[in-house]
């Protein structure tokens, strides 16, 4: 079979395929996790990001490339979730915009598309790690490069490249000794080809069922209108997409929203190339319609009547739990003045929300290691804040990315991301925040603060490996530090005694321990007992985070 080129019908059989294969291979893509947690979720992060856009090119009809292209950018970019999908969600940028402005793909177009896609992924990390997904994509970009002159057969010439970065994934764990000693290879590169495999099946003419696409891409897409129903000032929940037919630019765009939140609330404008996503909570639809049609054509449009859903929950509701929610609608629904600061922060377990709370955190973002919240959910935490300058706190390494996309995508607030990586790096970090500094000073302190705070957690292997020169069986407890496991065992607290030894040092001057949903308070405070034993000069911090998986989270400072 020769094919020289592809139209936008095939390319988006391709897509579709793509991110069905990767769909029903994620979970062998968790299990490639160097740590053996049982969180494993750059195969589940890859499949949501690209399922987020999946949905919107599932929509088209008969489209063309360049529409095809701006819901695979546009869908990727707003679903990202984890490192892994931020870096396919730019790989996805980088290659649509390449072929957007032609009506079908030949090699030469295609080479050109794959170098596209591997430097704008490369760009949009600050560190780039050789050894992962980044080098994989690259790989296949250069393997282009060298048959781009050779052939003009796309099947010939994708196999090649397939192969090609299979060779390169091969030789990721030379790269990062880390892989090596796990005795695996990089999960990012892995999921990318399995995108790319179901895309050559169907440029091969293979069936590929649809069916797992068209119905997760609904939990793939990102409710922005779960924002509470208690608040119903402005009563309908107002979301729409523009295809621009006009020029959108920085001034424009802040005109639209500064026209749409003298209508409503809870603003959330996001624009990607030739499209603008649009949510807005407001009394009168009509009025934000008809503006955005001096701007170009409406698709995916939803209005939600929030009333009447507040309404129905209220009937289901008892008495006393009426009178309680009505309270806090009043709560919600009383005028907040601007703030010059505002916090959110990326929490998991009820617990651990409190705390947050109690530290000033406008808005909690439901996520953390089991669940990376995507760029999107970072963008209506930011319209829920009302505040000049928000600083967020991803509090966990996979998240960071998504936060820094979600502030490059804002125009209208200073977004000041703190790279705190652990729940006890972020604690810390709002602790030190002084209202009477700026929001650079701020920054530099929150920094310097959570950087003396050296954290744990504590958790269970799911499976054999060896890592740092520990064997590790499934089953075994394991204490992981900041950048390696530092204990293992088969008791919880035995474990966790000698992953705070592992911490300590001759300045550690307080242990703060956050039990999660399977231990109780009693089992807690006997090892807190114990630390304060080993410890007397250390001060001991004993609180319910109430954090699935974890046993314990922990820090020392």
């Amino acid at each position: 079979m020769v094919i020289k080129t592809i139209n936008a019908k095939t390319l988006k059989k391709m897509f579709l395929a793509g991110a069905a294969r990767i769909e029903s291979k994620k979970e062998y893509i968790n299990e490639l996790n160097v740590f053996p947690v049982p969180d494993g979720d750059t195969g589940t992060n890859m499949s949501l990001t690209i399922m987020s856009a999946a949905k919107e090119v599932n929509s088209l009809t008969d489209p063309s490339l360049e529409e095809l292209a701006k819901a695979i950018s546009g869908g990727s970019l707003r679903g990202a979730r984890g490192n892994s999908g931020v870096i396919l969600s730019q790989l996805f940028r980088g290659f649509t915009k390449e072929i957007k402005d032609y009506k079908e793909i030949n090699v030469t177009i295609m080479t050109n598309a794959l170098q596209k896609a591997a430097e704008t992924a490369y760009r949009a990390v600050m560190k780039p790690k050789e050894g992962t997904i980044l080098t994989v994509a690259r790989g296949g970009a250069e393997k282009a490069l060298q048959l781009v002159s050779e052939t003009d057969d796309l099947v010939y010439f994708c196999k090649e490249v397939i192969v090609h970065m299979e060779s390169v994934l091969e030789q990721t764990p030379e790269m990062l000794p880390v892989l090596k000693e796990a005795g695996v290879v990089d999960s990012g590169g892995q999921g990318l080809i399995e995108i790319i495999k179901g895309a050559y099946d169907a440029l091969l003419g293979k069936e590929v069922s649809f069916t797992n696409v068209t119905s997760n891409a609904s939990s793939a897409e990102i409710n922005v209108e779960r924002i509470a129903m208690e608040d119903i000032k402005f009563g309908y929940c107002t979301e729409f997409i523009i295809m621009l037919e006009k020029e959108f630019n920085n001034e424009t765009e802040l005109a639209f929203k500064d026209y749409l939140s003298k209508i409503g609330d809870s603003l959330v404008v996001v624009s990607d190339d030739d499209i603008v996503k649009v949510h807005v909570h407001t009394n009168d639809p009509g009025l934000a319609i008809q503006q955005a049609l001096t701007y170009g054509s409406l698709t995916s449009m939803k209005i939600d009547n929030m009333r009447e859903e507040h309404n129905e929950k209220v009937i289901k509701d008892s008495m006393k739990a009426a009178q309680q929610q009505k309270t806090e609608e009043e709560k919600v629904a009383a005028p907040k003045p601007r703030k010059k600061a505002g916090f959110i922060a990326v929490s998991i377990g009820d617990g651990l929300d409190e705390i947050f709370k109690g530290l000033n955190v406008d808005h909690l973002i439901k996520g953390g290691q089991t669940m990376n919240p995507s760029t999107e959910d970072m963008l209506t935490a930011i319209a829920e804040v009302n505040a000049d300058n928000i600083f967020i706190l991803p509090n966990n390494s996979n998240i960071i990315l998504a936060a820094e996309q979600a502030k490059q995508l804002t125009e209208d607030k200073n977004i000041i991301v703190i790279p705190s990586k652990t729940i006890p790096q972020g604690i810390t970090a709002l602790i030190n925040f002084m209202y009477d500094q700026t929001p650079e000073e701020n920054k530099q302190r929150m920094i310097e603060e959570m950087q003396n705070v050296k954290s744990g957690q504590v958790t269970y292997a799911v499976r054999d490996t060896s890592i740092d020169g520990k064997e590790i069986k499934q089953g075994n407890i394991m204490g992981i530090g900041d950048k390696t496991i530092l204990s293992v065992g088969t008791d919880i607290k035995d474990t966790s005694l000698e992953l705070v030894q592992a911490l300590m040092d001759g300045d550690s001057q307080l242990i703060s321990l956050y039990y999660g949903e399977e231990v109780t308070e009693e089992t807690a405070q006997e090892l807190a007992d114990e630390l304060m034993e080993l410890y007397p000069n250390v001060d001991v911090d004993v609180q319910y985070g109430g954090q699935p998986i974890y046993y314990y989270i922990l820090s020392v400072e």
